[in-house]
Protein backbone atom coordinates (compact mmCIF):
# COMPACT_ATOMS: atom_id res chain seq x y z
CA UNK A 1 0.00 0.00 0.00
CA UNK A 2 2.57 2.23 0.05
CA UNK A 3 4.08 2.72 -2.91
CA UNK A 4 0.26 3.51 -3.68
CA UNK A 5 0.81 6.24 -1.16
CA UNK A 6 4.24 7.55 -2.74
CA UNK A 7 2.43 7.62 -6.10
CA UNK A 8 -0.15 10.19 -4.59
CA UNK A 9 2.84 12.84 -4.91
CA UNK A 10 1.56 13.49 -8.57
CA UNK A 11 3.84 15.03 -10.91
CA UNK A 12 2.03 17.89 -12.64
CA UNK A 13 3.35 21.15 -14.45
CA UNK A 14 3.01 24.16 -16.34
CA UNK A 15 4.99 25.70 -19.51
CA UNK A 16 7.02 29.06 -19.86
CA UNK A 17 8.42 30.29 -22.86
CA UNK A 18 11.23 32.48 -21.47
CA UNK A 19 15.11 31.59 -20.11
CA UNK A 20 14.96 28.04 -21.04
CA UNK A 21 17.02 26.20 -18.57
CA UNK A 22 19.53 23.67 -18.79
CA UNK A 23 18.95 19.86 -19.02
CA UNK A 24 19.96 19.29 -15.33
CA UNK A 25 17.74 17.61 -12.01
CA UNK A 26 20.46 18.77 -9.37
CA UNK A 27 20.99 22.48 -8.58
CA UNK A 28 23.23 23.76 -6.21
CA UNK A 29 21.56 26.80 -4.03
CA UNK A 30 24.05 29.34 -3.02
CA UNK A 31 24.42 33.17 -1.91
CA UNK A 32 22.26 35.87 -0.14
CA UNK A 33 23.76 34.95 2.97
CA UNK A 34 23.94 31.26 2.91
CA UNK A 35 27.08 30.25 4.96
CA UNK A 36 27.22 26.34 2.88
CA UNK A 37 25.39 25.70 -0.20
CA UNK A 38 22.37 23.79 -0.60
CA UNK A 39 20.56 21.46 -3.46
CA UNK A 40 17.48 21.34 -5.14
CA UNK A 41 16.27 17.82 -7.32
CA UNK A 42 13.84 17.04 -9.61
CA UNK A 43 12.30 13.76 -8.93
CA UNK A 44 9.87 11.53 -10.49
CA UNK A 45 6.98 10.43 -8.45
CA UNK A 46 6.95 6.72 -10.51
CA UNK A 47 10.08 5.12 -12.60
CA UNK A 48 11.54 1.80 -14.00
CA UNK A 49 15.27 3.39 -12.43
CA UNK A 50 15.42 4.98 -9.27
CA UNK A 51 18.74 5.33 -8.75
CA UNK A 52 20.96 8.11 -8.08
CA UNK A 53 24.05 9.51 -10.19
CA UNK A 54 27.14 10.38 -8.30
CA UNK A 55 26.32 13.63 -8.10
CA UNK A 56 23.11 13.91 -6.19
CA UNK A 57 24.85 11.40 -3.83
CA UNK A 58 27.71 13.58 -3.53
CA UNK A 59 25.40 16.45 -2.72
CA UNK A 60 23.40 14.71 -0.12
CA UNK A 61 26.76 13.93 1.91
CA UNK A 62 27.43 17.74 1.49
CA UNK A 63 24.09 18.41 2.76
CA UNK A 64 22.47 17.72 6.49
CA UNK A 65 18.73 17.08 6.06
CA UNK A 66 16.09 16.00 3.48
CA UNK A 67 13.33 18.04 2.46
CA UNK A 68 10.77 16.21 0.27
CA UNK A 69 6.91 17.66 -0.65
CA UNK A 70 6.10 15.68 2.33
CA UNK A 71 7.64 14.14 5.46
CA UNK A 72 7.66 10.52 4.05
CA UNK A 73 9.12 9.73 6.98
CA UNK A 74 6.11 10.35 9.31
CA UNK A 75 4.66 6.59 10.39
CA UNK A 76 1.20 8.25 10.38
CA UNK A 77 1.12 9.72 6.74
CA UNK A 78 -1.17 6.67 5.36
CA UNK A 79 -3.32 7.64 8.02
CA UNK A 80 -3.80 11.35 6.86
CA UNK A 81 -4.09 10.53 3.76
CA UNK A 82 -6.96 8.32 4.23
CA UNK A 83 -8.83 11.15 5.81
CA UNK A 84 -8.62 13.20 3.33
CA UNK A 85 -9.54 10.72 0.28
CA UNK A 86 -12.85 11.45 0.09
CA UNK A 87 -14.87 14.07 -1.28
CA UNK A 88 -16.94 16.74 0.23
CA UNK A 89 -20.34 17.76 0.50
CA UNK A 90 -21.68 13.98 -0.13
CA UNK A 91 -19.64 14.23 -3.81
CA UNK A 92 -20.21 10.48 -5.58
CA UNK A 93 -18.47 8.97 -8.55
CA UNK A 94 -21.33 7.36 -9.23
CA UNK A 95 -23.48 10.63 -9.45
CA UNK A 96 -21.24 12.16 -11.36
CA UNK A 97 -20.73 9.77 -14.15
CA UNK A 98 -23.81 8.61 -15.72
CA UNK A 99 -25.30 4.58 -15.26
CA UNK A 100 -23.45 3.36 -18.48
CA UNK A 101 -20.46 5.34 -17.72
CA UNK A 102 -20.21 4.14 -14.00
CA UNK A 103 -20.20 1.01 -15.17
CA UNK A 104 -17.68 1.31 -17.71
CA UNK A 105 -15.50 2.51 -14.63
CA UNK A 106 -16.81 -0.02 -12.61
CA UNK A 107 -15.48 -3.24 -15.33
CA UNK A 108 -12.16 -1.35 -15.88
CA UNK A 109 -11.65 -1.25 -11.97
CA UNK A 110 -12.74 -4.78 -11.53
CA UNK A 111 -10.32 -5.88 -14.46
CA UNK A 112 -7.37 -3.77 -12.84
CA UNK A 113 -7.68 -3.97 -9.32
CA UNK A 114 -10.17 -6.71 -8.56
CA UNK A 115 -12.11 -3.93 -6.96
CA UNK A 116 -15.52 -2.67 -8.07
CA UNK A 117 -16.20 0.94 -8.16
CA UNK A 118 -18.60 0.87 -5.66
CA UNK A 119 -16.18 0.89 -2.85
CA UNK A 120 -14.24 4.29 -4.16
CA UNK A 121 -17.90 6.17 -5.11
CA UNK A 122 -16.80 8.36 -2.57
CA UNK A 123 -12.85 9.33 -3.37
CA UNK A 124 -11.63 11.46 -5.06
CA UNK A 125 -11.36 10.47 -8.37
CA UNK A 126 -8.25 11.41 -9.00
CA UNK A 127 -7.07 9.57 -6.03
CA UNK A 128 -8.69 6.56 -8.26
CA UNK A 129 -6.37 7.09 -10.66
CA UNK A 130 -3.02 7.54 -9.08
CA UNK A 131 -4.03 3.81 -7.12
CA UNK A 132 -3.37 2.76 -11.08
CA UNK A 133 -0.63 4.01 -11.61
CA UNK A 134 2.03 0.72 -11.16
CA UNK A 135 -0.36 -0.61 -13.94
CA UNK A 136 0.65 2.17 -16.74
CA UNK A 137 4.57 1.10 -16.82
CA UNK A 138 5.97 -2.41 -17.74
CA UNK A 139 8.60 -3.10 -14.47
CA UNK A 140 8.69 -3.07 -11.24
CA UNK A 141 7.72 0.31 -9.60
CA UNK A 142 10.54 2.19 -8.17
CA UNK A 143 10.22 5.79 -6.61
CA UNK A 144 13.17 8.15 -6.38
CA UNK A 145 11.50 9.87 -3.39
CA UNK A 146 12.25 6.02 -1.29
CA UNK A 147 15.88 6.22 -2.98
CA UNK A 148 16.47 9.74 -1.53
CA UNK A 149 15.17 8.81 1.93
CA UNK A 150 17.49 5.40 1.77
CA UNK A 151 20.55 7.78 1.73
CA UNK A 152 19.49 10.04 4.04
CA UNK A 153 19.07 7.29 6.51
CA UNK A 154 22.17 5.75 6.11
CA UNK A 155 24.07 9.42 6.79
CA UNK A 156 21.61 9.75 10.17
CA UNK A 157 19.86 12.67 9.02
CA UNK A 158 16.31 13.79 9.03
CA UNK A 159 13.30 13.69 6.74
CA UNK A 160 11.10 16.41 6.45
CA UNK A 161 8.45 17.99 4.37
CA UNK A 162 7.75 21.09 3.02
CA UNK A 163 4.10 20.85 3.19
CA UNK A 164 1.44 18.64 5.17
CA UNK A 165 -0.88 16.02 4.17
CA UNK A 166 -3.82 18.25 4.25
CA UNK A 167 -2.76 20.82 2.55
CA UNK A 168 -1.59 18.73 -0.71
CA UNK A 169 -4.93 16.48 -0.53
CA UNK A 170 -6.68 19.53 -0.32
CA UNK A 171 -5.85 20.55 -3.80
CA UNK A 172 -8.32 18.07 -5.39
CA UNK A 173 -10.73 19.69 -3.96
CA UNK A 174 -10.17 22.97 -5.88
CA UNK A 175 -10.36 21.03 -8.57
CA UNK A 176 -13.44 20.09 -10.27
CA UNK A 177 -15.02 16.89 -8.94
CA UNK A 178 -16.92 16.33 -12.42
CA UNK A 179 -13.11 17.15 -14.52
CA UNK A 180 -11.49 14.09 -12.39
CA UNK A 181 -14.07 11.97 -12.94
CA UNK A 182 -14.37 12.22 -16.34
CA UNK A 183 -10.46 12.19 -16.58
CA UNK A 184 -11.12 8.54 -14.90
CA UNK A 185 -13.59 7.66 -17.46
CA UNK A 186 -11.48 8.34 -19.95
CA UNK A 187 -8.38 6.27 -19.18
CA UNK A 188 -11.38 3.16 -18.33
CA UNK A 189 -12.43 3.83 -22.13
CA UNK A 190 -9.03 3.68 -23.00
CA UNK A 191 -7.85 0.54 -20.73
CA UNK A 192 -4.75 2.45 -19.58
CA UNK A 193 -3.34 2.10 -23.41
CA UNK A 194 -2.61 5.70 -23.89
CA UNK A 195 -1.97 6.38 -20.13
CA UNK A 196 0.72 4.14 -20.73
CA UNK A 197 2.52 5.76 -23.62
CA UNK A 198 2.03 9.02 -21.84
CA UNK A 199 4.25 7.42 -19.09
CA UNK A 200 6.53 5.95 -20.92
CA UNK A 201 7.45 9.35 -23.06
CA UNK A 202 7.54 11.10 -19.45
CA UNK A 203 10.12 9.09 -18.00
CA UNK A 204 12.17 9.34 -21.44
CA UNK A 205 11.67 12.71 -21.08
CA UNK A 206 12.95 12.83 -17.62
CA UNK A 207 16.18 10.46 -17.73
CA UNK A 208 16.98 13.29 -20.35
CA UNK A 209 16.95 15.75 -17.68
CA UNK A 210 15.03 17.95 -19.71
CA UNK A 211 12.45 19.90 -16.68
CA UNK A 212 11.36 22.70 -19.74
CA UNK A 213 10.34 19.55 -21.62
CA UNK A 214 8.63 17.97 -19.08
CA UNK A 215 6.47 21.37 -18.76
CA UNK A 216 5.90 21.50 -22.47
CA UNK A 217 4.35 17.86 -22.47
CA UNK A 218 2.32 18.02 -19.41
CA UNK A 219 0.88 21.74 -20.34
CA UNK A 220 0.56 19.76 -23.81
CA UNK A 221 -2.09 17.42 -22.70
CA UNK A 222 -5.79 16.33 -23.29
CA UNK A 223 -5.92 15.94 -19.50
CA UNK A 224 -8.00 18.59 -18.11
CA UNK A 225 -6.21 17.70 -14.53
CA UNK A 226 -2.95 18.93 -15.26
CA UNK A 227 -3.21 21.27 -17.90
CA UNK A 228 -6.28 23.59 -16.77
CA UNK A 229 -5.22 23.62 -13.06
CA UNK A 230 -1.46 25.02 -13.07
CA UNK A 231 -2.24 27.73 -10.31
CA UNK A 232 -4.00 25.19 -7.71
CA UNK A 233 -1.58 22.39 -8.74
CA UNK A 234 1.98 23.86 -9.51
CA UNK A 235 2.06 27.56 -9.46
CA UNK A 236 0.76 28.22 -5.93
CA UNK A 237 2.57 25.25 -4.13
CA UNK A 238 5.73 26.69 -5.18
CA UNK A 239 5.30 29.47 -3.91
CA UNK A 240 4.52 29.01 -0.63
CA UNK A 241 7.26 26.69 -0.37
CA UNK A 242 9.60 29.76 -1.39
CA UNK A 243 9.64 30.97 1.92
CA UNK A 244 9.95 28.19 3.66
CA UNK A 245 13.01 27.06 1.83
CA UNK A 246 14.63 30.34 2.36
CA UNK A 247 14.12 29.75 6.56
CA UNK A 248 15.38 25.96 6.27
CA UNK A 249 18.41 26.49 4.03
CA UNK A 250 19.41 29.68 6.77
CA UNK A 251 19.85 27.33 9.55
CA UNK A 252 21.06 24.03 8.04
CA UNK A 253 22.41 22.85 4.33
CA UNK A 254 19.24 20.86 2.88
CA UNK A 255 18.97 18.52 0.19
CA UNK A 256 15.46 19.87 -1.27
CA UNK A 257 13.62 16.77 -3.29
CA UNK A 258 10.34 17.91 -5.16
CA UNK A 259 8.73 16.50 -8.31
CA UNK A 260 11.13 17.50 -11.32
CA UNK A 261 7.45 19.70 -12.68
CA UNK A 262 8.22 22.56 -10.00
CA UNK A 263 11.38 23.19 -10.89
CA UNK A 264 11.23 25.04 -14.65
CA UNK A 265 9.08 27.72 -15.72
CA UNK A 266 8.45 31.85 -14.68
CA UNK A 267 7.51 30.53 -11.44
CA UNK A 268 8.94 27.11 -10.32
CA UNK A 269 11.14 27.26 -7.77
CA UNK A 270 14.59 27.52 -9.74
CA UNK A 271 12.91 31.18 -10.85
CA UNK A 272 11.81 31.78 -8.02
CA UNK A 273 14.66 31.18 -5.80
CA UNK A 274 16.63 33.58 -8.31
CA UNK A 275 13.96 36.18 -8.08
CA UNK A 276 15.02 36.15 -3.81
CA UNK A 277 19.01 36.50 -4.64
CA UNK A 278 20.14 33.17 -4.88
CA UNK A 279 22.12 31.95 -7.03
CA UNK A 280 20.76 28.70 -9.12
CA UNK A 281 23.24 26.82 -10.87
CA UNK A 282 22.66 23.39 -12.68
CA UNK A 283 24.97 20.82 -11.12
CA UNK A 284 26.13 18.58 -14.37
Amino acid sequence: MKKIFISLLTLITGLSFSQELEKSLLWKISGNGLKQDSYLFGTIHITCDANLDANTIKALGATEQLYLELDMDDKSMQMQMMKHMMMKDGAKLSTLLNADDFKIVDEFLKKNMNMSAKMFDSFKPFIITTMLYPKMIDCPFQSVESELMKVSKEQNEEVFGLESVEDQMKVFDNISYKVQAEELLKMAKSDLSKDKEEMKKMMTIYQNKDIEGMLKMMDDSDNKITSENQEVLLNNRNKNWIPLMMKIMSEKPTFFGVGAGHLAGDEGVIKLLRKQGYKVEAVN
